[in-house]
């Protein structure tokens, strides 16, 4: 218990500590981190044979037979497929205590007001990348499949889809979705401690989104415009909502404002 106890400790304290130590808590945070996201692969390693049933289950809505027709070219590549499932599992399920100890790492250095919304954003962070997965899962991905599919087969080529790049693509589709439903957090926590404002999102809007489509296209799992725009458009979706989001929070502080 003595050691839960201060693996989930907050430090609070507002003393002034040298760079050395901040880089031994650091330290520390990280090995937390791989330790917890190492027990949540090994978990997600046992239930390999039901990852990979999900991770095949978007190609059979375009066409069951694409399942069997998978092409494994590469001798170890179940094993570093199934591992590559286990790791990425394990991020999503790990994910709460992965914010929970970087929150660990970077409260000391919150105002009283700022720590106030450190739990309430873990939650809101959590809720909103698992939203991003399953969007990309059940309405996303089906489609971007089943248009890949289609459109080859509108030039007469025959889709021949090995395992390595399936699944690959399909993790990284789902992974990228989840981080990129995480951007009305980041948004909001600066809007709550008063570093942007309505007045400033609305203002900037043209410029944000440009450095919105930016960031899609850098964590799009391919570079491809279909992945891009699949992901680019709920970004741009989502920071609209942040605008009128933070507009709603203002008036709530002071509902005297227009």
């Amino acid at each position: 218990m003595a050691l839960l106890d201060r693996l989930f400790q907050l430090r609070e304290t507002d003393e002034p500590k040298p760079f050395l130590q901040h880089l031994e808590e650091l330290r520390w945070a990280l090995i937390k981190m791989a330790i917890v996201l190492g027990i949540a692969m090994t978990a997600c390693l046992a239930f390999q044979k039901d990852l990979v049933w999900l991770m095949e289950k978007p190609l059979a809505t375009v066409d069951p037979s694409l399942v069997s027709k998978l092409q494994n070219l590469g001798v170890i590549d179940p094993i570093t497929i199934s591992l590559s499932l286990a790791f990425y599992a394990g991020i999503i399920a790990s994910f709460p205590l992965l914010l929970f100890f970087v929150a660990q790492f970077v409260l000391p250095a919150l105002t009283k007001k700022e720590k106030k919304v450190v739990f309430p954003a873990i939650f809101i962070g959590f809720a909103l990348f698992l939203t991003g997965v399953l969007v990309c899962y059940f309405l996303i991905l089906p489609e971007t499949l089943r248009f890949c599919f289609d459109y080859s087969k509108s030039l007469n080529f025959s889709p021949s889809w090995t395992v390595r790049e399936y699944f690959s693509f399909v993790t990284r589709m789902l992974i990228s979705f989840g981080a990129a439903f995480e951007l009305p957090v980041f948004v909001m926590a600066l809007v709550y401690i008063n570093v942007l404002s309505f007045k400033i999102l609305n203002r900037t809007r043209p410029y944000a989104y440009i450095l919105v489509l930016v960031l899609a296209a850098i964590i799009a799992p391919t570079p491809d415009p279909i992945s891009f725009l699949a992901l680019g458009i709920p970004m741009c979706l989502l920071y609209e909502s942040c605008i009128w989001l933070a507009r709603a929070l203002e008036l709530r502080r002071n509902p005297t404002l227009e």
